[in-house]
């Protein structure tokens, strides 16, 4: 009978390592409790390790195509707004009546 694989979140990854890591259960309890191998909670482990540096890059060090992303949405936003603002001047002009008078 084949097993079927199980797939971890990356936040389930990120509690049990911090349980380990913070001295509140041992590696031990935490494998009994999830039902995990201890070979699989210590990669996971150094992976944590290796990539918590992560957590405090700057944000200009964050990925080109997020960047431009964002610039495109701020651009979105502003003619949104402008558009906005000359519907409602558009409304205050006076009319000129139907045979082309001002």
């Amino acid at each position: 009978m084949a097993r079927t694989r199980r797939n971890f979140t990356a936040e389930f990854k990120a509690k049990v390592v911090l349980e380990v890591i913070s001295g509140s259960k041992s590696m031990a309890e935490v494998c009994r409790e999830y039902s995990l191998k201890a070979d699989l909670l210590s990669h996971w482990k150094s992976q944590f390790l290796n990539n918590a540096s992560k957590a405090f890059e700057n944000d200009s060090e964050t990925d080109p195509e997020q960047m431009r992303m964002a610039e495109l949405e701020r651009l979105a936003g502003r003619q949104s707004l402008e558009l906005e603002i000359l519907k409602k001047a558009l409304g205050l002009l006076p009319r000129a009546n139907e045979k082309g008078e001002r």
